[in-house]
């Protein structure tokens, strides 16, 4: 008895702490997104006595000839040509790091880890971009959000790879099956959980990114969601209700994203831990 009441107060004092980090600011930019330019200015969390959310969202929306509207389109766009790159390379390269084993493939899961723990140099990838002729276009960020995002979801496949049987490949290979139909019509379809795990964790994160759209794809043409929060911020510096508004804006679609598909998170991140 003592015991589970000692667990019930870590866990309301973790729910309180939650409720802190995170229910404090979002309710301190739900409240200002609807105050005039006056009220916001008083930096309070005080609800306002009347809201205007239609004209404040209208007015953002509206700002540099609908860019909102086009950074939402532009990161919608490098989103998904993303996760198809990193999915389809990915989930090769963990079905091979799983199934063949050697010098080579060690030297290999070494890069793939130092991957994960060497930051990645901008200078150099700039150059190289410029050298394909894919720096400012829209494929050169796709290729470098794939390639950070590589080791992670490589390492993911690997584990999950574990837990289907070799005989599986064995008697795909008895029925006909070259090495690609066995990924592609066999494997590929049973790697569906952590699929839609890396999918839901990349994409939210490729969304929501400043920096490398910043890097990689600069011009008024190519702005992303989180760059025009950058331009508003001197467009709107003495304007907070805007401001907040734009931030509203650009963190609903991950919000409702990430709140529908949290259970496939967790279960896709523990469906290869036991192996068969």
């Amino acid at each position: 008895m003592k015991r589970n009441r000692s667990r019930l107060h870590f866990e309301v004092i973790a729910v309180a702490l939650a409720l802190g980090l995170f229910g404090v600011p979002l309710s301190y930019v739900l409240t200002n997104a609807g105050k005039t330019s006056a009220d916001a200015a008083r930096m309070s969390i005080a609800p306002a006595a009347k809201t205007r959310y239609l004209a404040n969202f209208a007015e953002v929306i509206a700002t540099s000839d609908y860019m909102l509207l086009r950074a939402f389109l532009n990161s919608a766009i490098i989103t998904a040509l993303s996760i198809l790159v990193l999915l389809g390379i990915s989930s090769m390269a963990g079905f091979v790091l799983e199934r063949r084993k050697g010098r080579t493939i060690s030297w290999i899961n070494f890069l793939i880890l130092a991957g994960l723990m060497i930051p990645p140099a901008v200078v150099p990838t700039i150059w190289l971009l410029k050298s394909i002729g894919l720096y400012k276009h829209v494929m050169g960020l796709v290729f470098v959000e794939a390639a950070l995002a590589f080791p992670f979801s490589a390492l993911l496949y690997r584990g999950y790879m574990g837990a289907i049987p070799r005989e599986l490949d064995e008697a795909s290979f008895m029925d006909g099956c070259n090495g690609f139909d066995l990924f592609v019509k066999v494997i590929f379809p049973l790697m569906k959980p952590v699929s839609t795990t890396i999918a839901i964790i990349t994409s939210i994160n490729i969304f929501n990114d400043f920096v490398n759209p910043l890097y990689f794809l600069p011009g008024a043409k190519n702005a992303t969601v989180q760059l025009t929060l950058y331009n508003f911020i001197s467009t709107y510096m003495n304007r907070w209700n805007l401001l907040f508004a734009d931030i509203l804006l650009i963190s609903i679609p991950p919000l409702i994203f990430f709140i529908f598909f949290n259970g496939r998170i967790v279960s896709g991140m523990t469906a290869g831990a036991v192996k068969s």
